[in-house]
């Protein structure tokens, strides 16, 4: 009777499943994709029949799209967001992160002006210091994406032929790049124009390799900063208390800053920060554990975080993960220094 059910429950299982895809390939814009090919044909010089075959693998994955519809940044509060990166363990491994590369990340962040720290962090949340970067083909995310989701069709189309583009000027096999299930890459998750635009040859090599070389890697996500206007030395966030007489506005949480510390200060917000009263500015609220809120004030180094990311909840995860590896590498290297 046990064996019976499983059976039953099996078919019942497989049955779904086929369902499933069956209705995920009705799906598909079949037009968008033979124009996709006519572009890539006509403008860049591709093989019609290569390219077709290649596409041809390309698997429609249903679990994209469903990743696609409920992304954390969007669906999870602030303070349980915050648990899945500052954790003791990811500290502790960026650490010893920072200290088996110390040398590249020091080279790269004074050769672009970045905080050595945040570009630390930010590998240690894309990718667990590279442990992690992806369990999703390339081609099989970006082909979903442009041809069976249409809220983004056009921007992943677009990535798509940045993808091939990349996979021609690189020499990377579109079949076996693995990345994230919306087609980033490498150790610090560049979606391919990112990668096509930003990514750097540090070592020289002939080759812009965010997958295993660890100076390209760290070098490219230094770079993406700098490019995108990183200020060395200023602050990215400072923690802001509101008096209880505070008759202001709740924080937009909009992306860019429509204020100054000037008119944050106005508004009745309280913070220390080294920065001049025209310095932009703007507060932002999120969710505290147990109710109410916490508030932040967010600087240019702030909004620079939110072009690598697009979630205001991610440029603070990424910034308080910067400063706790930063506080326990300093601690570290102190140690040692006087163990010497």
């Amino acid at each position: 009777m046990t064996h019976g059910s499983g059976a039953a429950r099996g078919i019942l299982l497989l049955v779904s499943l086929a369902c499933s895809l069956s209705a995920v390939a009705q799906t598909v814009n079949n037009s968008a994709r033979t124009a996709f090919i006519d572009k890539m044909v006509a403008q860049h010089g591709f093989d019609r029949a290569a390219l077709k075959s290649l596409l041809d693998e390309a698997v429609i994955d249903q679990t994209i799209l469903d990743t696609m519809a409920r992304p954390a940044e969007r669906v999870v509060p602030w303070f349980e967001y915050r648990k899945i990166f500052l954790t003791e363990e990811r500290i502790a491994a960026g650490v010893r992160f920072w200290g088996e590369h110390a040398d590249t990340i020091q080279q790269v962040a004074e050769r672009y002006g970045v905080a050595p720290e945040m570009i630390v962090s930010i590998v240690g949340i894309e990718t667990y210091f590279g442990t992690r970067m992806g369990r999703y083909r390339v081609l099989d995310a970006l082909a979903t994406l442009a041809f069976a989701y249409p809220p983004r069709a056009q921007f992943f189309t677009s990535e798509l032929e940045s993808f091939l583009l990349l996979s021609r000027e690189e020499s990377v096999d579109p079949k076996a790049a693995l990345g994230s299930y919306a087609g980033a890459m490498g150790a610090g998750q560049f979606i391919p124009s990112s990668y096509r635009a930003y990514a750097v040859d540090v070592d020289a090599d002939g080759k812009r390799d965010l997958w295993s070389n660890w100076n390209d890697a760290l070098g490219s996500v230094a770079n993406y900063f700098a490019e995108h206007g990183w200020k060395a030395g200023q602050p990215v966030m400072e923690r802001a208390i509101r008096p209880e007489s505070f008759a202001g506005p709740e924080p937009s949480n909009k992306l860019t800053l429509d204020g100054t510390v000037g008119s944050v200060t106005e508004l009745g917000y309280v913070f220390t920060t080294t920065l001049p009263t025209d310095a932009p500015a703007a507060p932002y609220s999120y969710e505290a554990e147990g109710g109410g809120s916490e508030y932040w004030i967010g600087y240019h180094n702030f909004a620079v975080v939110t072009r690598y990311n697009r979630s205001t909840k991610y440029a603070l995860a990424a910034f308080q993960l910067s400063e706790a590896i930063r506080a326990r590498y300093m601690e570290t290297v102190a140690a040692g220094s006087a163990a010497e």
